[in-house]
Order: C-alpha cells, then sequence, then structure tokens
C-alpha cells in the first residue's frame, strides 16, 4: 500500500460509529480510508462489549429458566459450567460478525489501515502502523474512536484478579466470591451474568439510586427481584483494600456493613467510562472540548474545525452503540451534500439484566423539572395471561403522557424481552402519537407487547382487564 494516501474522507475507529459511517460514505460514492488500531472491525461494542456480554446473558437466562422450571415440575440436573467451551461459544459469535464486516469492508472498496492515528494538520494524519508509518491527506475526517473504562487511581490494576469488563468478558475463571464496584448498566449485567454461574457476586455503588435515569417504581421492581441473586448496596464505598497472594480484602463504607473487611477473589472495577482522545494530536490542530471532556460538536456533528466531524462515545452521553451508528450515518450524509442533522427525540437505553430493564423518553423527574403536566399508566405483568405462562409476571409497562395533548412523551418497561418491546415506545414519540393511537392500535394476544396498548387503554379510561379508574360505575 502506498505511504502517502490522498482520501475524500478518512473515518478514525472502526466500531459501530466508524464502520457506520466509513460504510456509508462510501455507498454515496465517496472515497473512504478507515484507520483501526485493532485487528478486527466492531471496536469494544462487538469485540469486548455488547455482543460478547449478550452473549454470556442468554446463557446466564437459560440457566436461570432451567432452575426456575422445578417449580412448574419439570426437573434437571445441576448445570455443568464449562468455562472454556463458553469461551470457544462465544468467540465464535465475535467471529462471524467481525469476518461479516470485513467481508462488507472490502465489497465497498474501502481502504484500511491498522495503527495508531494522530492529526499532523487540520488535513492530514499520520498512521504509526504495525510495520511503517503512513500519511493521509483528506478533506473530511470523522473522529470515532470510543471510549475507554474508567478507573480508580486507589486500586492497583497490575494484579489479574482486579478487573474491568473487557477482562470479565474474556472469562479468565468463575471466582467464588466477586465484588463489583459500580451499580451502573455494566456492573448490573455482569452481576447476572456472573451470579448464574456460581459466584457469589456483591454490587456496591456509592449513589442512592444504581440507575438515576429510571423512576423509583422501576427500580423497586428490580431490587426485589434479585434478592436471592446477588447482593446490591447503595451508598457504600470503598475504604481500603489490601491485595494479598490468596484473597482481595476490601473494607468499606456504607449502611449494611458489619465487617471490618469482606475477601473476595476478584474484584471488577465498572464505574463507567471515559472518551478515547488521548495519543489522538487533537490539541495540536486546536480541536474543542466541551465541560465534560467530550469533543464540542453541532447538531451536524461539525467540531469547531468544520471539516472534521466526530461521532459515538467521543461525544458525550448516551455512550450507546446504536446512537453511535445513527450518528455515523448522518455525518456521512452531511458530507456527501444532503442537508441532514443529528436531532432524534429520544435515544432508547436498555440494561440487559434479569429481568431487563429498558426506558426511552423523559421520565417521571424531568417531567416535574420541565413543569408537565403529566400522567402515568402502568400495566403490572402479573395482571398480564403471556408473562403469567411464561413465568415473568415480575414486570411492568410504564408510558407517560402529557396530559395537555394526550401524547405519549415517555416510557419505562421492566421485565423479559424488554429491550424488544421499548421500540414500538420510542416509534410513538418520534412520530407524536397519542394515547387514542396507541389504545386503537390491535395488539396480539396474548403477548407482552400488548401491555403497550393497555396503558394506553388506561389512560384513555376503556380498559377492561383491570379495573378501570375512569369508568362511570
Amino acid at each position: 500500500m502506498d505511504k502517502n494516501i490522498n482520501a475524500q474522507v478518512v473515518v478514525i475507529g472502526a466500531g459501530p460509529a466508524g464502520y457506520s459511517a466509513a460504510f456509508r460514505c462510501a455507498d454515496l460514492g465517496l472515497d473512504t480510508v478507515l484507520i483501526e488500531r485493532h485487528k478486527n472491525l466492531g471496536g469494544v461494542c462487538l469485540n469486548i462489549g455488547c455482543i460478547p456480554s449478550k452473549t454470556l446473558l442468554h446463557i446466564a437466562k437459560v440457566i436461570k429458566e432451567a432452575e426456575e422450571l422445578s417449580k412448574m415440575g419439570v426437573h434437571f440436573e445441576k448445570p455443568i459450567i464449562n468455562i472454556n467451551e463458553i469461551r470457544i461459544w462465544k468467540d465464535s459469535i465475535i467471529d462471524k460478525l467481525t469476518n461479516g464486516l470485513s467481508v462488507m469492508r472490502q465489497k465497498r472498496k474501502i481502504r484500511i489501515i491498522q495503527g495508531e492515528a494522530e492529526f499532523n494538520t487540520n488535513h492530514s494524519i499520520v498512521i504509526n502502523g504495525l510495520e511503517e508509518k503512513f500519511f493521509i491527506s483528506f478533506q473530511y475526517a470523522i473522529i470515532a474512536t470510543g471510549s475507554i473504562p474508567k478507573t480508580i487511581p486507589s486500586i492497583p490494576h497490575t494484579d489479574n484478579r482486579i478487573w474491568n469488563s473487557t477482562d470479565a468478558l474474556s472469562l479468565k475463571n468463575i471466582p467464588n466470591r466477586l465484588l463489583i464496584i459500580g451499580g451502573g448498566v455494566i456492573g448490573l449485567e455482569m452481576a447476572t451474568i456472573y451470579s448464574a454461574f456460581g459466584s457469589h457476586v456483591d454490587v456496591i455503588d456509592r449513589f442512592e439510586k444504581f440507575f438515576p435515569w429510571v423512576d423509583q417504581d422501576i427500580s423497586d421492581i428490580y431490587k426485589k427481584s434479585i434478592i436471592n441473586k446477588f447482593n446490591l448496596l447503595l451508598q457504600t464505598s470503598v475504604e481500603e483494600i489490601d491485595v494479598t497472594k490468596n484473597h482481595i480484602a476490601v473494607k468499606m463504607l456504607g449502611n449494611n456493613i458489619t465487617q471490618d473487611f469482606y475477601h473476595y477473589d476478584a474484584l471488577l472495577v465498572a464505574i463507567g467510562r471515559s472518551p478515547n482522545l488521548s495519543n489522538l494530536g487533537i490539541e495540536k490542530i486546536g480541536l474543542k472540548i466541551n465541560d465534560l471532556g467530550f469533543l464540542q460538536v453541532d447538531q451536524q456533528l461539525k467540531t469547531n474545525i468544520s471539516h472534521i466531524y466526530a461521532i459515538g462515545d467521543v461525544t458525550g452521553l448516551p455512550m450507546l452503540a446504536h446512537k453511535s451508528a445513527h450518528q455515523g450515518h448522518i455525518a456521512a450524509e452531511i458530507i456527501s451534500g444532503k442537508k441532514h442533522y443529528f436531532e432524534p427525540k429520544v435515544i432508547p437505553s436498555i440494561a440487559y439484566t434479569e429481568p431487563e430493564i429498558a426506558w426511552v423518553g423523559i421520565n417521571e423527574k424531568e417531567a416535574i423539572e420541565k413543569n408537565i403536566d403529566y400522567e402515568i399508566s402502568s400495566f403490572p405483568w402479573h395482571a398480564s395471561g403471556r408473562a403469567l405462562a411464561s413465568n415473568c409476571s415480575i414486570g411492568m409497562t410504564k408510558l407517560i403522557f402529557d396530559k395537555k395533548y394526550h401524547q405519549v412523551i415517555g416510557g419505562a418497561i421492566i421485565g423479559t424481552n424488554a429491550g424488544e418491546l421499548i421500540g414500538e415506545v420510542g416509534l410513538a414519540i418520534e412520530m407524536g402519537c397519542d394515547a387514542e393511537d396507541i389504545a386503537l392500535t390491535i395488539h396480539a394476544h396474548p403477548t407482552l407487547h400488548e401491555s403497550i396498548g393497555l396503558c394506553s387503554e388506561i389512560f384513555e379510561g376503556t380498559i377492561t382487564d383491570l379495573l378501570n379508574a375512569k369508568s362511570k360505575i
């Protein structure tokens, strides 16, 4: 490959944001070069994040369901966990997807360079490759370098028993006792996996709520559902860590702490992620960063240097693959000359725990802060025939309506496959649906998604599957 390359568009990073942008650029006829420091495309999400975690979460879910079938008269032997075979299966899923991306990249004739990228000027990049350097001159650049796990400076990270999310998903071993610091999505998903695999898991978080984005009624259902699976200790922090040959001794401060030190076989730090902007040379060319440490972009995803775009995790919260991919499409289309903007009304979020938690739009706290006259409609899954028949009655579907305009403005679902169900709520908000639109849409029965229609019937006062609070009786 020529060491001096001219390209219309250079994309830095091949995660969901980067490869989506590069593929869309190519489809629009733009000469595109893709830079990725790792061997495979797909970034954190595909290789060491979303996909491997969902593979393991599926296994954890099946283990849980098999255990609960004993209540219905179906009994299985205690599962035998072969961690090596599970790892092979997980890696095979990743390989299928990364190979698919590689084929699509080749079909689109996108040049790829493996190495570390650094801006030389605002129209050129130097690539430190595996064996040699490359120099790229470009008309447009798209920064899609993603994010990296946050660390706690006081915790030693040289010990192989101190994990980040990548370590946890690599399935090093199944510890007898695992401490997870951080009660966010990653922490609780890892707790779901390792508790199903047989670990005694404690999750601690220094905040009062583990998901500040969901309302208390949703989080209360979740806390009730995990009582016999793992411990979730809120308003709890680490005071001291003593790493010895035999264990990791942790001294904690919190309301439910009864010992001076708790002993663990592994410790997972899952306190969030930071934008990956180091060694990129953004200071050299004067790219602006906002107060939260993310690249500053406008609604067209342009940085303060108008021909340089930024997409994905480097642009701020929420750090989600689907947001990143959407931004990748928008950036490519704008570069091609289309007058598009990144202006979604809502972006759905999902915690793939058991039960799953999914939410979209505004919650009650936000409605109060925005002085919206709102009304809540909630349908409990213990009144759902499908949920009862499927042994997943611990759950709830909740919609938030603007009382003045009767439009749905937010929603949250907790329960099995909540992540699959939340799509209808997101579409309803984007389209400006009111309660009647949803209530008069015939939902199949018996299903879990009919709970969305039933919530709308509650608001409309037409519900018959529950007592109707708005009836004239």
